[in-house]
């Protein structure tokens, strides 16, 4: 599903990948590893097609998304799902109405949205919580909320940049939990952390990265 083939980038005269070459296929979990600086948060962003490498390609569905043009990129970005360490949710908004911005910003139809909500609020047990706002929340609710926006557009594949990053362990293995009972209904997730424990209690396959290589 996503291939990295020869790829490098650098920013100045900082080196952030060299010549880097892995496969991910459908369905998979796996994680992307490595020191801060490795380049594991600009992997993700080459797969979302923020960043393009100096040299090398990148496939998504067999498809070189280096070569995509500006007006498809959103086509592309709509198949991918999106959970962040900082959680990344609007503090004026209610549980229920952050996920629905994900639909709204995808051109969803608005009559399938409370569909949509009310599905992926269940799978992430936010159910009871969907009329509160994220000030009331607690740091694993907020990241189940990253979560259900991330998932509520129905993506072929779930980037993880740190998920568990500002967690206690017994919340980062909630969400790692969550995290698998979402790859096991069929979701690509590539998920970035040094988490090392995490890693340990998994027997997911690791890409491990250091100063750009893998």
């Amino acid at each position: 599903m996503i291939k990295f083939e020869n790829v490098s980038k650098s920013f100045g005269s900082i080196v952030a990948l060299s010549n880097v070459s892995f496969e991910i296929k459908e369905g998979e979990f796996v994680f992307l590893t490595g020191p801060s600086g490795a380049g594991k948060t600009t992997i993700l962003k080459m797969i979302l097609r923020e960043y393009l490498p100096d040299s090398g390609k990148v496939y998504f569905d067999k498809e070189d998304i280096t070569q995509i043009k500006e007006k498809d990129v959103p086509l592309l970005r709509q198949k991918i799902g999106i959970v962040f360490q900082d959680f990344k949710v609007l503090p004026e908004r209610t549980v229920a109405e952050n996920v629905e911005v994900a639909l709204a910003v995808t051109g969803v139809e608005e009559n399938e949205w409370e569909k949509r909500v009310d599905h992926v609020l269940k799978l992430v047990g936010l159910s009871k919580r969907a009329n509160l706002f994220p000030s009331q929340l607690s740091g694993g609710e907020l990241q189940r909320v990253s979560l259900a926006r991330a998932l509520v557009v129905n993506p072929k594949l779930i980037l993880a940049d740190e998920p568990t990053g500002n967690l206690d362990w017994d919340t980062a293995a909630g969400i790692m939990e969550l995290l698998e009972k979402i790859n096991k209904e069929g979701k690509t997730i590539i998920m970035a952390t040094h988490h090392q424990g995490l890693i340990k209690h998994s027997k997911h396959r690791s890409v491990e990265l250091k100063e750009g290589k893998v």
